[in-house]
């Protein structure tokens, strides 16, 4: 298997689309932080307004862990999008190449190739994560340094110790590879389905929208569906930024998530164990 995964993410990784995620985060993180960089402060005194004059502020607030808590508020619903660019190619790419039924006449089960080319899309959604992760914090440190974080909540204002932060992080950033990867998992099986990947990747983009609107419209015909849907989810990861964090609710939606990842591959196994590759 783990030779199955190595040529996978060869294959992945040998296609120009795998990268423009990569780049795009590369592109748009130092674009964001530049911005911030000129404008920031004005945002940091408006989040403050309201207890400036009972407070006195003393400390760097203006530093890459605020940047990067930003930064996360602000691609985190665009991340899905570059997660299909790959994902939706795992399987629709060799019908379009026709090497299906090369691929599967080989003495390897069609529960190790679907396994397999799943995990490398795992593998390659961990890494983008992780890029915007390093891009985020470390280019950060370099531009605005370090402090304390200082965030904004719909009831209160949290500041957190300079040694209260990274584990916060190093959590919510460990959950977005868990909610990407629900997004990898509906691609992946949308890609079993066709024989060319533009589907996958236009569907998973369309039924992301469409769910996100759901979860964001608060009426009662929404209500029902909505604890069904996995972008009600997805944002969970702010509650790791609660204090104290709120881990009952980290841990229902990542259950939840899990859950779709499970079923959604389940189905592509399903799908694929099936599939004619004689016509």
């Amino acid at each position: 298997m783990i030779t199955l995964i190595g040529i996978e993410l060869y294959k992945l990784f040998k296609k120009w689309r795998t990268y423009i995620g990569f780049i795009a985060i590369t592109v748009l993180v130092p674009i964001i932080q530049i911005a911030i960089s000129i404008e920031g402060q004005k945002t940091l005194n408006f989040m403050t307004r309201s207890i400036q004059q009972s407070f006195l502020f003393v400390g760097n607030f203006l530093n890459s862990y605020l940047v990067s808590y930003l930064i996360m508020n602000s691609l985190y619903i665009h991340i899905p999008f570059l997660v299909t660019l790959a994902a939706g190619d795992l399987l629709a790419g060799e019908a379009t190449a026709g090497t299906y039924r090369m691929l599967l006449t080989r003495p390897v089960s069609r529960f190790n190739v679907v396994t397999s080319k799943f995990l490398a899309g795992i593998i390659y959604t961990f890494l983008l994560v992780m890029w915007l992760a390093v891009l985020s914090l470390g280019i950060g440190t370099l531009i605005f340094g370090t402090g304390e974080l200082i965030v904004m909540k719909s009831s209160a204002l949290i500041i957190f110790s300079r040694n209260d932060i990274l584990w916060r992080f190093a959590s919510a950033y460990i959950f977005a590879v868990i909610s990407m990867s629900v997004v990898t998992s509906l691609a992946f099986l949308f890609s079993s389905l066709v024989e060319n990947s533009i589907g996958p990747i236009i569907t998973t983009m369309a039924i992301i929208i469409a769910f996100i609107i759901i979860s964001a419209i608060d009426v009662n015909a929404f209500r029902i569906i909505k604890p069904y849907l996995f972008t009600s989810y997805m944002g969970a990861w702010s509650s790791f930024f609660d204090k104290p964090a709120d881990l009952e609710t980290a841990w229902k939606a990542i259950g939840v998530l899990s859950a779709h990842i499970i079923i959604l591959f389940s189905i592509t196994l399903y799908i694929f164990k099936k599939k004619d590759i004689l016509t």
